[in-house]
This record gives structure tokens, C-alpha cells and sequence, in this order.
């Protein structure tokens, strides 16, 4: 199952003025961002509409590593053949998700109706390299945000747990 095409010709580019992460939004909008995708999610069994209609989302719970509390994000579900990933755009610094799955790889993933433990498994060195050059050469919504920020994306594969 590869969702990378897909989702690349719902939106062409980063700069696509109708992309979600291009819409002007209050800042208590932006606070509460998450939360009613998340609801949203839960009640649907996985399926939400708006901005992410007909995406495959999963909610990604990871354990925060200075509060050690969960801490709950949508990312959108890409794959390479079997294998899932994730990635995500990122302004001036990594997401939180990212520094909590370096510091604590368990992790739970809700997919669809679905809810499981995982392990997150963070790309570095010439395993990140080598999976990032696939995933931008797959996926053009990446490459072109890839090519306006001077920070690698964060690419993370996530497996089930045994």
C-alpha cells in the first residue's frame, strides 16, 4: 500500500495556498488544532473530514520525555511497501514527537479501528540517507518541503510490537 502518490496530487506543493498548513488561524485555533482532529479521529474509527478527508491518519501516542505524561499527535501514515513511517514538516525546530520517540521508542499507534503498541524507530547516519533519499524521491510533498529548510525531515518507522 503506498499513500505517498495519492496524497501528493491532492496538494502539488508546501506553498499550495489551499494546504491546511497554509490557512491563516487564530492562535486559540491553533492551541486546539489536534484535539478535534483527535476526537474526530476516535469517533470515526480512524476516518475524518475537512483539511485531511480521504488521508490515512494515525494518532501516535508517545511518552514525553521531560514530563513523561502521553502525548497524543495526528501524523499522517506513509509506507514503504509493508513498512510504515512517519515524517512531518517542522518549522525551527523538530516536533515534540520526534524528541520523545529518540528518548523512548515504545510507542502506541491507533490505525483505522485499531490500537496497538509499537516501536518507533528514528533514522540516523546512513539508515536515514538511505530511506530519505527513497521517501523524497516517492513523495514530492516532502521533497519540496525538504528543499526549503536547512534541517533534515525527521523520518521515523514504526513497527508493531511483538
Amino acid at each position: 500500500m503506498d499513500t505517498n502518490a495519492a496524497d501528493a496530487e491532492k496538494t502539488a506543493s508546501y506553498d499550495d495556498p489551499d494546504a491546511p498548513w497554509n490557512k491563516e488561524f487564530s492562535e486559540e485555533e491553533m492551541a486546539g488544532w489536534n484535539d478535534g482532529v483527535i476526537t474526530e479521529f476516535r469517533e470515526n474509527s480512524g476516518k475524518v473530514g475537512g483539511d485531511y478527508a480521504g488521508a490515512t491518519l494515525l494518532l501516535l501516542t508517545t511518552t514525553g520525555a521531560k514530563s513523561g505524561k502521553p502525548h497524543v499527535v495526528p501524523l499522517g501514515a506513509l509506507y514503504r511497501d509493508d513498512l510504515m513511517y512517519v515524517s512531518s514538516f517542522m518549522e525551527d525546530k523538530y516536533p515534540a514527537w520526534y524528541h520523545n520517540a529518540k528518548a523512548d521508542p515504545r510507542v502506541t499507534i491507533e490505525l483505522g479501528g485499531e490500537k496497538f503498541a509499537a516501536n518507533a524507530d528514528v533514522l540516523t547516519g546512513e539508515r536515514y540517507e538511505e530511506f530519505a533519499a527513497w521517501a523524497l524521491a516517492e513523495n514530492p510533498l516532502l521533497a519540496d518541503y525538504q528543499s526549503k529548510v536547512d534541517k533534515p525531515l525527521p523520518l521515523v518507522i514504526l513497527r508493531r510490537a511483538q
